[in-house]
């Protein structure tokens, strides 16, 4: 079973959140969703989200995968938060997946994961960042080896869909959405 963690920060796009936790719970994964401090997250339109548990508590845990949602100012609060920086180093050392939406490829780049990476985000998030060898793609969802990106809360969806099939393979992201019943 994949164990996924997805830290939340005041401020996080809501619904980016809501829809990484349900699809890959939908999907049969383990998602811990840990808050930067103990109790409840207030997202950047007032939604209120209550995470399991908090970062201290699973910062040494294992993961298949780290899934950061954007919004603001939920992407800069994860950014100043070294403990999210020293996570994703360490997950993604073990040969395991870093993803990302919106504005928190931002985190990706400020912890060094994106140096020669194709990538995507909302627009103007990496704007002025200088990473040697990024490439920006103006596409809802890029893979570029065990880094994953995407622009916003209107394609959340799809992202969260393309890791499934990272995680789970094809036929578990056709079974997923097929029972969304999204138009297609």
């Amino acid at each position: 079973m994949a164990t996924i963690l997805v830290p939340l920060a005041e401020g996080c796009e809501e619904m980016e959140a809501v829809t990484i936790i349900d699809l890959l719970r939908r999907a049969g994964a383990t998602v811990v969703v840990a808050g930067l401090h103990e109790g409840p997250v207030r997202g950047s339109r007032g939604t209120v989200l209550v995470p399991d548990t908090t970062l201290e508590k699973v910062s040494e845990d294992a993961f298949e995968m780290v899934v950061l949602p954007g919004g603001q100012p939920g992407t800069d609060t994860l950014n100043a938060d070294k403990r999210v920086h020293t996570i994703l180093r360490r997950v993604y050392a073990d040969g395991k997946i870093i993803a990302a939406i919106c504005a928190a490829p931002k985190v990706l780049a400020a912890a060094g994961l994106l140096e020669g990476k194709r990538v995507t985000s909302f627009p103007g998030a990496l704007d002025g960042l200088n990473v040697p060898g990024m490439v920006f793609m103006d596409t809802p969802v890029i893979k570029d080896g065990r880094i994953i990106t995407s622009r916003g809360p209107g394609v959340a969806i799809e992202f969260a869909l393309v890791l499934i099939e990272v995680l789970f393979g094809t036929q578990k992201r056709i079974n997923v959405d097929n029972a969304l019943l999204r138009q297609k």
